[in-house]
């Protein structure tokens, strides 16, 4: 099993930003690809960044304001948002896929806030 803690969430005006942190903990020899999703209120849980290997991909709503990125040796992936905008709030979830071929397994972090205000 893989274990995710993130931090890095807060309350930050419009124009400002924050920068998450998951660090995974366990059977992490196994983590294959390592991204984050978010949910707002009343919304589903979608998709912001994902990386592993040399793949690389963003919503299309936070190109060029996010940076997803990965420490290895730290069993860490980070994700810096800049320029952030009031849609952007939402509870922001690590999420790692690990294991091979018909044993991939997915696991969740406890997610962290992310508040921005106008």
């Amino acid at each position: 099993q893989v274990q995710l803690v993130e931090s890095g969430g807060g309350l930050v005006q419009a124009g400002g930003s924050l920068r998450l942190s998951c660090v995974a903990s366990g059977s992490v020899s196994g983590i294959n690809f390592m991204g984050w999703f978010r949910q707002a209120p009343g919304k589903q849980r979608e998709l912001v960044a994902i990386t592993g290997g040399d793949r690389t991909d963003y919503a299309d709503s936070v190109k060029g304001r996010f940076t997803i990125s990965r420490d290895n040796a730290k069993n860490t992936v980070y994700l810096q948002m800049n320029s952030l905008k009031p849609e952007d709030t939402a509870i922001y979830y690590c999420t790692v896929d690990s294991g091979a071929d018909s044993s991939r397994v997915g696991y969740w972090g406890q997610g962290t806030q992310v508040t921005v205000s106008s």
